[in-house]
C-alpha cells in the first residue's frame, strides 16, 4: 500500500517488526513509488520551515484523522454500552495518492480553498483529504524524530567514550614535568582552578591578539613579550560577550556582540586590509591618531547597538506614539563617551520604519560618499572620504572604517548649515543584519577646545538595517548630536529640538521617499502603459537634470561650501532675507556672469499640504508667480515618481498668444514626504530641452533654479499634532522662498543696490501674492 494509504495512526509511530517486511502493503509504506526510502525523499525535498507547523499540527493530527466513516461524537455517547460498529476504511487508488504526494511536496498545508479543489479534483471528500494531509504530516514528523534519535544516540555513545577515558586519566595522575606517576594530593584545589584560569585568560589574549592583526595590519603575537599599546579614552574593553538586539530578529537570535567583525576571531583570520592614507602613510605604519579612531569606532559601535534594543529605557514615546526622543538622564548614566560644552543642546531620536531596499545594497549607498550625498540630497550638502582606514574584510563592508567631512542643511537661510568631521564605522552583525555608525572625531576628546567642535558634534548615530521578504529591510535609524542653538533663529528652536531638522525620522523619511521612487521608475520603465512619450535614455537625462536643479536650489539656499557665495548686507534689507552673491565662469550648466540668490523663511498658518497643492498646480501658478502673470502655464510632459503624483518631475510651457514671441519652458520638480515638502523650478531652453529629451546630454542646459521648501511646525511654544497625512501638520507649516537670478552677464562687473533691491522685492512680493492668495492675514 503506498505511503499515503496508511489510515491508521498507531501505524504510523509503531515500529514494523522485520517479519511483517515480506508484506507488499507495508513495504510500500517504507518506500516510495521510486523504491527510495522515504528518509531519502526528506533530504532532497524537505523545507525546514515544516518543523514547527508540524508541531502546531501535532494535537490536531491525533484526533481522529482516519480516513473511515464511523459514528458521530453522539452515536458513540449514546451506544457506549453497545456494541461499537466496525469501522468502514476508504482505500485512495494509486493515482490520488500520486497526485496528493505531488501536492503535498509544493505545500504541506493546504488551505480549504485548495483542498476543495483537491477534492474535486481527485473524486474524495474534503474531510478524506484533509485527514490524508494530517496523516501524511505526522508520518513525516515520526521519521524525522526516528533520525534525530539515532544521531542523538551515536552522540551520547560518543560521550560516554569520552567521560570513560577522562575517568582512567584523572584515576591515573601523570606528572608533567617528569612524566611518571603523581603523587596524590601534590595539586591543591585552587591551583587547579589557577590554571583553569590562566588557560581562559590564554584563549582571550589570543583572540584579542587576533582582533589587532585585523585593524592595525601587523602581527601581535601573545607569546611575545607585553607590547605597549596606545592608550584608549573611549573606555572600550575588549569584551567577547553576546548581546542580543530585541524587535530586529523574527526568529528571536539576537545580534552577537563584542568585537567580532568576520566569521569569528582567531589567528589564522583574514588581516583588514589597511588603505593608503590621503596623507601618504603606508597602511602598516599606523600612527597613534588611526588606533585612537579604531577605539572610537568600536565604543560608537557597540553603544549604537545598546540603543538600538527595542525595549531600551533609555527612549521616551512621544505623545503621538511614533517617534522616540532621547531618555538624557538615563544616557549620561548609560555612556560613558564625551562631554558636553555648557552652552551646546542636545537632540537625541529614534525612528524605525521598513524600507524598499535590501540591506547590502543600503550598506553600499551609506559607505560610498557621493552615493550618501545623492540619497539625502535635501539633507547632505556635501560628503567626502578624507581617510580610508579600511575598506572592509572579504570583498564586502564588514569592518569598513573611513573617516568622513560632511555638510548637514535645512533648508532654510535661518538654520546654519552643520559642518561634522567624524567617523564611519560598518560592521556586519550576522547574515542580513548590518550596523553603520556615525561619531565625531574629537567627541572623546576630554581638553579639546570647544572651537574644535565649531557648532556641532555628533554622538554615536546611525542605522541597524535587518534583511526581510520582497527585498525590503527593517531599519531602525538613531540620531544623537549637541549644537550650538545661538547660532539658529528662535524660530526653528521647536523644529530642531523635535528631531524634524536633522532627526531620525527626517533621514527615514527621506530613504523611504527616495526607494519608492526609485522602485516606480523602475516599474513604470517595464510598464507598457508609459504615457510620456519619451525613451529611456529621454526619462533618465531629464531626471539628471532635475536632480542637478534641486542640488543648486538647496547650496543657494542653505549657502553651504558647494559654491562660493559672498554674502551681501545692504540697510533697507531685512536680516532675516539672506541676499549673496557668486561669479559663474566656464560653467556649462549656468549662464555666465553674476548669479545672485536670496532667500528667507517664514511661518504661515497655513496646513502645509494645502501649500504643498498650491504650489505645485501649473494651473494656480500665475496667482503667485510673477512671469506666469501675462503667460499661462500648460503642462507640456510630467514624470511620475511614486503613486500619488505629487512627487514628479514636469515640463510646462507658456500659452503664448503672439506668435512672433519666444516660447518659454519650464522644468519643474516637486516631493513630499513625512519631513516636509519642495517645489522648485527653472526656466530651460526649448532646442537644450528637446536634446534632453532625446537622450543628449544635460550637463550642457544652463538653468537657475528658484523654488519652495516647506516644513512642518512653527516657532517656540507652537504645538504640533500627528495626523493621518504624513508628519506633523496641523494647520501650520515654515515656507522658505528661494530665489536665484542672473545680476549680470558680465562676471566682473560690479553689483549696484539695485539689483540687491530687485532679488528683494521678488522674495517679498512672492510672499505677499502667496498669503492673498490663501487669505492668510
Amino acid at each position: 500500500m503506498p505511503s499515503g494509504a496508511i489510515a491508521q495512526p498507531h501505524f504510523l509511530t509503531s515500529p514494523v517488526p522485520n517479519s511483517m517486511r515480506s508484506s507488499s502493503s507495508l513495504s510500500l509504506s517504507i518506500k516510495n513509488m521510486d523504491g527510495h526510502s522515504e528518509l531519502g525523499l526528506i533530504a532532497e525535498n524537505f523545507d525546514p520551515g515544516i518543523i514547527g507547523r508540524m508541531r502546531d499540527d501535532e494535537y490536531e493530527s491525533r484526533s481522529g484523522s482516519d480516513n473511515f466513516e464511523g459514528a458521530s461524537g453522539d452515536d458513540q455517547d449514546a451506544g457506549d454500552e453497545q456494541r461499537p460498529r466496525k469501522k468502514k476504511y476508504h482505500r485512495h487508488t494509486p493515482s490520488q495518492i500520486q497526485e496528493l504526494e505531488n501536492f503535498f511536496k509544493e505545500c504541506p498545508h493546504p488551505d480549504e480553498k485548495q483542498r476543495l479543489e483537491l477534492s474535486r479534483r481527485l473524486s474524495l471528500e474534503t474531510k478524506q483529504v484533509k485527514f490524508w494531509f494530517q496523516n501524511r504530516r505526522t508520518q513525516m514528523k515520526t521519521q524525522l524524530e526516528r533520525h534525530e534519535n539515532i544521531i542523538l544516540r551515536q552522540e551520547n555513545d560518543k560521550l560516554r567514550a569520552e567521560n570513560g577515558v577522562m575517568k582512567d586519566s584523572m584515576a591515573n595522575p601523570v606528572c608533567n614535568s617528569c612524566g611518571g606517576p603523581a603523587i596524590p594530593g601534590q595539586i591543591s584545589f585552587e591551583e587547579h582552578h589557577l590554571r583553569i584560569e590562566n588557560a581562559r585568560l590564554k584563549d582571550e589574549l589570543n583572540r584579542i591578539c587576533a582582533l589587532a592583526n585585523k585593524f592595525l595590519g601587523r602581527s601581535i603575537s601573545s607569546l611575545a613579550s607585553p607590547i605597549s599599546l596606545p592608550n584608549s579614552t573611549s573606555g572600550l574593553e575588549l569584551g567577547v560577550g553576546r548581546n542580543g538586539i530585541g524587535g530586529l530578529s523574527s526568529g528571536g537570535s539576537g545580534l552577537p556582540m563584542g568585537l567580532n567583525l568576520g566569521d569569528g576571531v582567531s589567528s589564522s583570520s583574514p588581516m583588514m586590509p589597511l588603505i593608503k592614507s590621503s596623507t601618504g602613510m603606508l597602511g602598516n605604519e599606523v600612527p597613534y591618531e588611526r588606533s585612537m579612531y579604531i577605539d572610537l569606532a568600536m565604543a560608537a559601535m557597540d553603544e549604537l547597538v545598546k540603543m538600538a534594543q527595542a525595549d531600551s529605557p533609555l527612549w521616551i514615546k512621544t505623545s503621538d506614539g511614533g517617534t522616540e526622543i532621547l531618555n538624557h538622564e538615563e544616557y549620561r548614566a548609560f555612556s560613558c563617551i564625551g562631554t558636553k560644552p555648557s552652552n551646546f543642546v542636545t537632540e537625541g531620536t529614534r525612528d524605525t520604519c521598513m524600507v524598499i531596499i535590501n540591506s547590502l545594497a543600503l550598506v553600499e549607498t551609506l559607505m560610498d560618499a557621493n552615493r550618501w550625498a545623492e540619497m539625502f540630497s535635501c539633507l547632505v550638502a556635501r560628503a567626502s572620504v578624507i581617510d580610508m582606514i579600511s575598506s572592509g574584510m572579504g570583498g564586502t563592508r564588514n569592518g569598513a572604517l573611513q573617516v568622513m567631512h560632511a555638510e548637514l542643511q535645512v533648508l532654510s537661510p535661518l538654520v546654519p548649515v552643520r559642518p561634522l568631521k567624524f567617523l564611519r564605522f560598518c560592521k556586519q552583525h550576522q547574515e542580513g543584519v548590518w550596523a553603520v555608525v556615525d561619531v565625531s572625531i574629537d567627541i572623546n576628546q576630554e581638553g579639546s577646545n570647544t572651537n574644535a567642535f565649531l557648532n556641532c558634534r555628533r554622538f554615536p548615530s546611525g542605522c541597524i538595517v535587518q534583511d526581510m521578504p520582497n527585498n525590503c529591510s527593517k531599519v531602525t535609524w538613531i540620531e544623537h548630536s549637541e549644537y550650538d542653538d545661538n547660532t539658529v533663529h528662535h524660530l526653528f528652536w521647536q523644529l530642531l529640538r523635535s528631531g524634524m531638522g536633522f532627526g531620525a525620522q527626517r533621514w527615514l523619511a527621506t530613504l523611504q521617499r527616495q526607494c519608492e521612487c526609485l522602485a516606480f521608475l523602475i516599474s513604470s520603465t517595464n510598464s507598457i502603459e508609459d504615457h510620456t512619450g519619451l525613451g529611456t535614455n529621454g526619462k533618465k537625462s531629464m531626471l539628471k537634470l532635475a536632480q542637478r536643479m534641486i542640488d543648486n536650489f538647496c547650496a543657494g539656499v542653505s549657502a553651504s561650501s558647494v559654491r562660493k557665495w559672498d554674502k551681501l548686507c545692504v540697510n533697507n534689507v531685512s536680516e532675516d532675507l539672506r541676499v549673496m552673491a557668486r561669479k559663474s565662469v566656464d560653467d556649462p550648466g549656468e549662464p555666465a556672469g553674476i548669479v545672485l540668490s536670496g532667500s528667507t523663511s517664514v511661518w504661515l498658518p497655513v496646513s502645509r499640504h494645502r501649500l504643498f497643492d498650491f504650489l505645485r498646480d501649473e494651473q494656480l501658478r500665475d496667482q503667485w508667480d510673477v512671469l506666469s502673470k501675462t503667460h499661462k502655464m500648460q503642462l507640456m510632459l510630467r514624470i511620475a515618481k511614486s503613486q500619488g503624483g505629487g512627487n514628479c518631475v514636469s515640463l510646462l510651457r507658456a500659452n503664448v498668444i503672439d506668435a512672433n514671441e519666444n516660447t518659454m519652458l519650464m522644468l519643474q520638480e516637486s516631493w513630499s514626504d513625512a519631513s516636509g515638502s519642495l517645489v522648485v523650478y527653472a526656466p530651460v531652453d526649448p532646442a537644450s530641452m528637446s536634446a534632453v529629451m532625446r537622450g543628449g546630454d544635460s550637463a550642457y542646459v544652463a538653468l537657475l533654479p528658484s523654488g519652495f521648501a516647506i516644513l512642518p511646525g512653527g516657532p517656540p511654544g507652537y504645538g504640533m499634532v500627528k495626523t493621518e497625512g504624513n508628519g506633523c501638520d496641523d494647520g501650520g507649516c515654515f515656507l522658505t522662498v528661494g530665489f536665484q537670478i542672473l545680476g549680470s552677464n558680465y562676471p566682473a562687473a560690479k553689483l549696484d543696490v539695485q539689483s540687491i533691491n530687485t532679488v528683494n522685492t521678488l522674495v517679498s512680493h512672492t510672499i505677499e501674492k502667496i498669503k492673498s492668495a490663501l487669505q492668510v492675514p
